[in-house]
């Protein structure tokens, strides 16, 4: 089973077990999160909401918040002058650890996965 959430104005699709990055969130790293703007359900029987699905959750642990690559903006124009930026784009990492579709279905993480065993304590 999966899902695609709504996380800050972005959409991801995703899967018990997955490690996404967002946007930052102000939640402390360790806690965990439950995402209620569930858009569709997929698998067997798929849920398409309007605009959610009714009932519908994913649940998730903030693993960790960090910056990413450093993008290298460089402007230049002949003759008169050059300047050359950088932007590191703050970013949250999150576990999806368990995709719950409304109905009584729902899709846990792998105890086993190297995920939950780096990750789940």
């Amino acid at each position: 089973m999966y899902g695609i959430v709504e996380i800050a104005g972005h959409q991801y699709r995703v899967q018990a077990g997955d490690l996404i990055d967002v946007q930052k969130l102000t939640n402390e790293a360790g806690e965990t999160i439950e995402l209620d703007q569930v858009l569709m359900i997929g698998g067997d029987k798929p849920q398409v909401g309007l605009p959610t699905v009714g009932g519908a959750k994913v649940t998730a642990k903030i693993v960790r918040h960090d910056r990413s690559r450093k993008v290298i903006v460089f402007k230049r124009k002949p003759g008169k002058y050059q300047r050359k930026n950088g932007h590191r784009q703050h970013y949250t990492s999150l576990l999806i650890t368990e995709i719950a579709d409304g109905q009584g279905n729902t899709a846990k993480i792998d105890a086993g996965s190297a995920a939950a065993k780096k990750y789940l304590k």
